[in-house]
């Protein structure tokens, strides 16, 4: 699996909660708690809101404990908003376009989960994709097929509803497939203003999903970044967390996430 970090509060450089803390990001890509793998060696993103309303974006495949670009990188962009990634590939190639996060006009996404037999299904779920959305297609994981799948559903209007209908899609084509697999999906979307972040999975196993909240903004995070779970909530199982830049986080129970499973 996966490891993540998104921010959203007062302007900050991406270092000071990527590169700087005991157990940040950086470290999780080579030393990971509480992944299904230690290891995320399989390339790293960031993408940040600046000056402009679209975000930027830095992908590569190389492992992030080893990128001195991202580390000089992260050491001089300061953001409002960002989100950072490490990737533990599950079946697909290990490509810059199959790095996370993924972009969409203003909005950013990333995953932490997997389809299970996603390679059973993906054929019929990426003919569901529109044709107009579909031309943004660049890699080849399931990731990108679930963001590009729930725009079609309306995710920029409505975050939950839109992500709820989409995995329910998928469950539907995983059932009728007879994939056994779970469908995992902790992940997180933004706007560069309002943050949510997902912990559902069909068989109530999500991968795990920390936030903490400060007088600067929120921490939302795969593993705690300092080693601790003090001063660290825990997204539910199931739960949802909704959060815009400069407001108090809102954590709503599984409802959706039931009709996702």
């Amino acid at each position: 699996m996966c490891r993540f970090l998104a921010y959203s509060g007062e302007p900050v450089f991406l270092s000071d909660l990527v590169c700087a803390p005991v157990h940040s990001l950086i470290h999780q890509s080579l030393h990971a708690d509480e992944g299904k793998t230690e290891t995320n060696g399989d390339g790293f993103g960031i993408g940040w809101y600046g000056e402009r309303a679209e975000p930027g974006i830095y992908r590569d495949i190389s492992p992030a404990w080893s990128d001195e670009n991202l580390v000089n990188l992260c050491g001089q962009v300061r953001a409002r908003t960002f989100f950072a990634h490490v990737r533990a590939a599950t079946g697909t190639a290990t490509a810059r376009a199959n790095c996370h996060p993924f972009a969409h006009g203003r909005l950013l996404f990333m995953h932490n989960g997997q389809i299970g037999g996603y390679h059973r299904i993906k054929r019929r779920l990426e003919a569901l994709i529109p044709d107009e959305l579909y031309e943004s297609r660049r890699g080849s994981t399931d990731s990108e097929a679930i963001f590009l799948l729930a725009l079609a559903n309306g995710l920029a209007e409505d975050p939950v509803g839109a992500m709820a209908r989409t995995l329910e899609t998928v469950r539907g084509l995983m059932n009728a497939a007879g994939v056994a697999e779970p469908l995992r999906f902790t992940a997180l979307l933004t706007d560069g203003e309002a943050l949510t972040a997902y912990r559902w999975a069909c068989d109530g196993r999500p991968p795990s999903l920390y936030f903490r909240e400060g007088p600067s903004g929120i921490v939302v995070v795969s593993e705690p970044i300092d080693g601790r779970r003090e001063g660290w909530q825990v997204v539910p199982k199931g739960g949802t967390l909704r959060a815009r830049r400069g407001g108090p986080a809102v954590v709503s129970g599984p409802e959706a996430a039931r009709r996702a499973a």
